[in-house]
């Protein structure tokens, strides 16, 4: 870069990287299919006692992953998360040693008015782990919310997601600090993807509708010498 003939390189220090993907109206129908016809499954198994969400209103289901149906989204949340590993080492140029993924847990979380999830991050058997979230079902008052003023109770951020990456004052940016958050309107079909010691919250929201969620998370195993021959092996 060179401006008024002075050279020079600016480069950004990364706490954290997050994948966006914006899911087919197919693969949410898919989705809304699955969890309508699980909420009424009396055999349905909550995941409350594992999430920290405060859902008092709707519910928490564990999703089994594994079933037929679900497997188009499996397969796709494992190779985004191929994806994320080999886009972090671009970025990064870090070191990562191969990895093979497969989805660690899967579940659904049915909001309403009330609900909400306090600051958490998640939990993955390997060391490193992938997590995800997208939302099959959104509120009119969330969706079509535009105000992005947050004094005299607007109500701007009501059933928002909030990462949380740092501390933030007010004054960070008269400190050229950018920001160490990231707060995120939900959006049918809109999928993230982020490492799982990544904080994050959801804000409550009020009125009528129901807020629904699909998150998960990938297991990172190390890829052992054996697998690695079968794989130049065709195996």
């Amino acid at each position: 870069m060179t401006e008024e003939g002075i050279k020079f390189t600016v480069y950004p220090l990364p706490s954290a990287m997050m994948l966006q993907h914006d899911l087919t109206p197919d693969m949410v129908n898919l989705l809304n299919k699955h969890l309508n016809n699980l909420r009424v499954d009396k055999n349905k198994t909550s995941s409350a006692d594992v999430l920290v969400g405060q859902i008092y209103s709707g519910e928490q289901l564990t999703m089994d992953h594994k079933c037929d149906e679900l497997k188009p989204f499996t397969h796709l949340m494992e190779n985004l998360g191929v994806q994320y590993i080999q886009h972090f080492v671009k970025m990064t140029r870090c070191g990562v040693h191969p990895k093979r993924l497969e989805m660690d847990q899967l579940w659904s979380v049915h909001s309403y008015a009330g609900d909400y999830n306090p600051v958490h991050d998640h939990g993955t058997q390997s060391l490193m782990g992938i997590s995800f979230t997208t939302w099959t079902m959104v509120p009119p008052q969330i969706k079509d919310n535009k105000n992005l003023d947050l004094y005299n109770s607007s109500g701007a951020v009501d059933g928002y997601l909030n990462f949380i990456y740092g501390l933030n004052q007010i004054i960070d940016p008269e400190r050229l600090r950018p920001a160490q958050a990231r707060i995120i309107k939900p959006e049918v079909g809109k999928l993230l993807m982020f490492p799982s010691w990544l904080q994050h919250m959801v804000y409550p929201f009020t009125g009528s509708g129901e807020r629904r969620t699909v998150a998960g998370n990938l297991n990172c195993w190390d890829v052992t010498p054996e697998e690695m021959e079968q794989s130049k092996n065709g195996i």
